[in-house]
């Protein structure tokens, strides 16, 4: 009986210590660029649907807002990975902050030039003399460099052009207080439309048109966590489950929209608006596979560094990607 009771003891305890030694899922914080909205539908998508926990991760995401900057968070030890686009990248890289292109999901940009018809633009060649809305805080170069490539000084003479440092909003071209304003083909382009101005009363010049585009939305980490094989791995299994997520949210548009709104702790998304953004922001994923294109790459760089007198980056970087992270996730 003795024998048996030790035996039932053992197990126990070996059962508990099982238990207790279990591999727990690896965690990982991703640090938004800006607000929970279809523009990270994938990331979502991925969490909601169990790719992650599928890749053995337990993955928090953070949503981003106009006073957060995610090159200072992942800085800061608040993330692993953050969302970005690549002028803030290699411009927190040049500064000091060492940031790695580990993945690219989005495959073109959606920046656009919005401008009111009535002012008379119809080509590139029309804006001088115009006053144009322009977002700032490393999102002005794609610009300069457009300006510097057509010959348009931007310093507000006549054959220049008067730039208007433009806020988060519409505002500008809805009140007439600009001619052209900044605007991404899913977001604020249709709050001009939604404000009561017709497609037909305007003119729109994408950046990818254009030939100044640079990459946006790219997965970023710290180089000196590169140098851990675990940390790649783990990576590895985040990149390869939130491109199942965008390529989920490609297949299912309306339902990513939903499981975006349904991790909108804010309350401040629309289904209309998110789902109109879906469909957008899909047409930018579209073709990728996470590896980052290193024409694409190519381009950004150089447009930064013909970004006018006052360029993003003043040299060309060295070592700011690896395909390091997508060739262990296979993709």
């Amino acid at each position: 009986m003795r024998g048996n009771l030790l035996g039932m003891l053992t197990a126990l305890a070996c059962g508990a210590l099982g238990v207790g030694t279990a591999d727990a899922a690896d965690k990982v914080t991703l640090q938004l660029k800006w607000v929970t909205q279809a523009q990270f539908a994938g990331y979502y998508v991925a969490k909601d649907k169990g790719f992650y926990e599928a890749e053995d991760l337990d993955v928090t995401i953070n949503p981003g807002g106009p006073d957060i900057a995610p090159p200072q968070v992942i800085a800061g030890g608040g993330a692993d990975v953050i969302v970005d686009w690549m002028p803030s990248a290699l411009a927190s890289r040049e500064k000091g902050v060492p940031l790695v292109n580990i993945a690219q999901p989005f495959k073109r940009s959606g920046m656009m030039l919005t401008c009111r018809k009535e002012t008379g633009i119809r080509t590139p060649a029309d804006l001088a003399g115009k006053t144009l809305g322009v977002w700032f805080y490393g999102n002005e170069y794609p610009f300069l460099s457009w300006m510097a490539k057509l010959g348009i000084p931007t310093d507000g003479s006549a054959r220049g052009v008067k730039v208007l440092k433009q806020g988060f909003n519409v505002d500008p071209l809805l009140q007439k207080q600009a001619d052209c304003i900044s605007t991404m083909t899913y977001n604020e382009y249709w709050q001009v439309i939604d404000a009561g101005l017709k497609p037909d009363d305007l003119v729109v010049f994408k950046y990818e048109d254009q030939g100044v585009a640079t990459l946006e939305d790219g997965l970023y980490v710290l180089e000196s966590r590169l140098e851990d094989p675990k940390f790649v791995d783990t990576m590895a299994r985040f990149v390869k489950a939130s491109m199942q997520g965008w390529e989920w949210a490609r297949q299912h548009p309306d339902e990513a929209a939903a499981i975006v709104l349904d991790n909108d702790a804010t309350g401040a998304q629309t289904e209309k608006h998110q789902k109109r953004m879906m469909g957008e922001i899909n047409k930018l994923t579209e073709g990728s596979t996470g590896r980052l294109d290193e024409a694409d790459y190519e381009r950004t760089v150089k447009t930064l560094l013909a970004g006018g007198s006052d360029p993003v980056i003043t040299k060309t970087p060295q070592g700011a990607w690896t395909h390091a992270v997508v060739d262990a996730a296979k993709l």
